[in-house]
């Protein structure tokens, strides 16, 4: 089975380089499934764990958001942070659920920024999915 190079970035650093036989992602447009030898494109990502099929074997990595580059070759997800389900601190992650759903939970607080909390309860969320499937 023929196979492409997928690269996985922060601005810290490199998370990800294998070559695997598919990535399956979360666009902004809907879920992207991407092979070799793929149409060159260039898509927003949103906060959900991509699928990276390599040797008959899933694996999971928990993005949250950034950009997927689509070359004929290589796919490069430039990501706003990534982790693979080893690096994952469970216990931060189920208290940063906690905190952004008592943050969303009350509507009396003129002060709390709702996008944000949204924001921190989809990536805590993405990271105990990605944990809880490894």
């Amino acid at each position: 089975m023929s196979t492409f190079l997928l690269e996985v970035v922060t601005p810290e650093r490199k998370v990800y380089a294998e070559d695997v036989n598919m990535v399956s992602v979360k666009g902004a447009e809907g879920e992207l499934g991407i092979l070799p030898n793929h149409i060159p494109l260039v898509t927003p990502l949103r906060v959900a764990p991509i699928t990276v099929k390599k040797n008959g074997k899933d694996e999971l990595i928990a993005v949250n958001g950034g950009f997927m580059e689509v070359r004929k070759d290589k796919v490069v997800i430039l990501a706003e942070s990534a982790e693979l389900p080893g690096q994952i601190d469970i216990d931060r992650a189920q208290a940063a659920k906690t905190r952004a759903e008592q943050r969303l939970a009350d509507h009396k607080q003129d002060n709390v920024d709702f996008k944000r909390a949204e924001l921190a309860l989809q990536r805590a969320v993405n990271r105990i999915e990605v944990f809880g499937r490894k």
